[in-house]
């Protein structure tokens, strides 16, 4: 089965995709964030048409004690409007770091501001990816 990754931010979405029989996962883009759940499901929704993946993996943002961070609204948001497609699987997962660890990532890369800053959600929703998928059964 393929999983879209999705890093939900205030101005950009990355979006991640992974293959659950091989556990590749690679960053896919990053596209506008719009105002509204239901703008920004349909835009991922087609992203996930366009590459065949059957479950969407959405990040939610938890503090370090594991409440639920401001943003987390936005996210539940946003699985509930997807989820409303028939054939679709959503979940929620853990982001705790991700986007740190997308910037550490990303800094041995050489790339100016800008690269990094364009890239960072894509490879944020590559980590969360790679992080549901070691804790799935096989």
């Amino acid at each position: 089965m393929r999983y879209l990754g999705v890093d939900l931010g205030a101005r950009r979405i990355g979006l991640a995709l992974a293959d659950s029989d091989t556990h590749v996962v690679s960053p896919l883009c990053v596209i506008q964030a719009r105002v509204g759940a239901e703008v920004n499901a349909r835009a991922i929704l087609d992203v996930a048409a366009t590459y065949g993946a059957k479950a969407i993996v959405i990040g939610l943002p938890l503090n370090m004690d594991g409440t639920e961070g401001p943003q987390a609204k936005q996210s539940r948001a946003l699985a509930a409007a997807i989820g409303k497609v028939e054939g679709t699987t959503v979940h929620l997962h853990d982001e705790r770091l991700t986007s740190h660890a997308a910037d550490r990532r990303l800094l041995d890369r050489g790339l100016t501001r800008a690269g990094k800053k364009a890239r960072q959600d894509a490879v944020a929703a590559q980590l969360l990816l790679e992080s549901f998928l070691a804790i799935r059964p096989p």
